[in-house]
């Protein structure tokens, strides 16, 4: 029997609150499958399972704080029975446990037989859609399709007023969203429970399950759990100490701690360089000249692939120091540094990144910025970065000299890409060039093996085609 530990999710965490299981006992759960959601004094996390097994027993209830360590719930093997899981078989047994009765639906009227309509003929293929860049993009981040808008321009051409008059028909026509977790839309399924119509306790008033219980009919308070899909008292704690309204006090604290760790106990060296951007800004502009606007790249994706390209070369910076030596990371997994619309900065890796193709990096560095600003991060991502690299280009900063992120020993930055004045075979011309700096710990490496970690930054990027 297994247990399933509350996570570090990264060197300044020393507790967390279960939000909401995403499993139930019984469940066949394997290795890397998200089982729970994780608050941090960071950001909402999705927690995976360790191994595969059986979840036989959950410990802890959604909305309990905990110690980094605490036995979150029990996992057996895979094959093994569990009398939980002979529990009445429609529903999750212990789900339906934490559930108030509801009386017995009525059975579902007969369905209609179906009667053969004849299919309508198909539409005439528009052909190619007239319409402008700026249109193409206004239509593709208010998720319209060309095809499906009538143009009022010349020659049938696609305006931006007729995108905008499309967007604002579908705002009006759609009734917007509720904010809810998975567990409590599953649970107001189930219930019959009229989402609109709940008030939100949860983060940004976000629908949690408990409040989907209160709202269904019958008795407020869930029955007692009993047998397998208890949760221990005594492994009950109370309710989270952290307020929503102090979360950005408490991500202030956390950085406040772990980066004062850092400046004490890691002495750090900094290096920096000057790299000549005018080959890779080249290949950028021929790349997203033939690109759709949801292709195109960023400087940021040719800087971070470089970035694990040379931590791969340079395998001397891709680890951690623990326990007074180094520790080689099991791969290059970049981490980002992504600053969050609330404050803060949480720093999640992209797995593999040097095994990235650039447009490959592209999507999976637009994805990992979203699900980082919306609270949606995987506990792998937070806890498995190897090096991180911070790019402050799009605020305007020229050169960044970070804080390695411990138990990490180096930190990579980047500064804007700006035209210099800049000397190559002895002639003088101007060119797009990028501060390259480099954050060390210096009990794991020297100077001179930094040097070599941001020579091998400017041979790739002087040589985009290796990227």
């Amino acid at each position: 029997m297994a247990e399933f530990t509350m996570p570090s999710l990264g060197a300044d965490m020393d507790e967390g609150t279960l939000l909401e299981w995403l499993v139930s006992p019984g469940d066949l759960v394997h290795k890397g499958d998200p089982v729970a959601v994780v608050e941090t004094a960071k950001s909402t996390i999705e927690v995976e399972c360790f191994e595969t097994g059986t979840m036989t027993e959950l410990l802890v209830e959604p909305g309990t704080t905990v110690p980094v360590g605490t036995p979150l719930a029990l996992i057996g093997p895979a094959e093994e029975q569990h009398p939980a899981r002979h529990a009445p078989e429609k529903g999750r047994p212990s789900e339906r446990a934490w559930l108030p009765k509801s009386p017995e639906l009525p059975s579902p009227p007969p369905e209609p037989t179906p009667v053969p309509v004849s299919a309508p003929p198909a539409a005439p293929p528009r052909g190619h859609i007239e319409a402008g860049p700026l249109v193409r993009h206004l239509a593709e981040t208010s998720g319209l399709d060309l095809e499906t808008l009538h143009g009022s321009g010349p020659g049938g051409r696609v305006t931006r007023t007729d995108v905008e008059q499309a967007a604002a028909a579908r705002a009006t026509a759609q009734p917007p969203r509720v904010r809810a977790t998975p567990l409590a839309r599953r649970l107001a399924a189930e219930l019959g429970v009229d989402l609109a119509t709940v008030k939100g306790t949860g983060r940004k008033e976000a629908v949690r399950a408990a409040d989907v219980r209160h709202a269904a009919p019958g008795p407020s308070a869930p029955p007692t759990p009993a047998g397998a899909a208890a949760v221990r008292p005594s492994a009950v704690r109370p309710p989270a100490a952290h307020p929503s309204e102090d979360r950005a006090a408490a991500m202030r604290q956390a950085i406040a701690g772990l980066m004062s760790r850092a400046n004490r106990e890691i002495p750090h060296y900094y290096l920096s360089t000057t790299v000549d951007m005018t080959a890779a800004m080249d290949r950028l502009h021929e790349h997203n000249r033939t690109s759709t606007v949801g292709e195109r790249l960023l400087p940021a994706a040719l800087l971070l692939k470089a970035a694990a390209l040379a931590a791969r070369e340079v395998p001397e910076f891709n680890g951690f120091w623990t326990d007074d030596h180094f520790t080689a990371g099991d791969g290059v997994h970049l981490g980002v540094a992504i600053s969050l619309r609330g404050g803060g900065l949480v720093a999640p890796a992209l797995h593999h990144a040097d095994t990235l193709t650039l447009p490959q990096l592209m999507t999976a560095l637009k994805d990992l910025v979203t699900r980082a600003r919306t609270g949606r991060l995987r506990g792998s991502e937070i806890s498995d970065a190897t090096i991180t690299v911070t790019n402050l280009g799009d605020q305007g900063v020229e050169t960044v000299f970070g804080v390695i992120y411990p138990p990490q020993v180096a930190l990579v930055g980047f500064g804007r890409v700006v035209d210099r004045p800049y000397a190559v075979d002895g002639l003088l011309g101007v060119r797009p060039v990028v501060t390259a700096t480099l954050s060390a710990d210096h009990r794991a490496t020297d100077g001179a093996v930094g040097a070599r970690y941001l020579t091998v930054v400017s041979r790739l990027l002087q040589n985009p085609e290796r990227l």
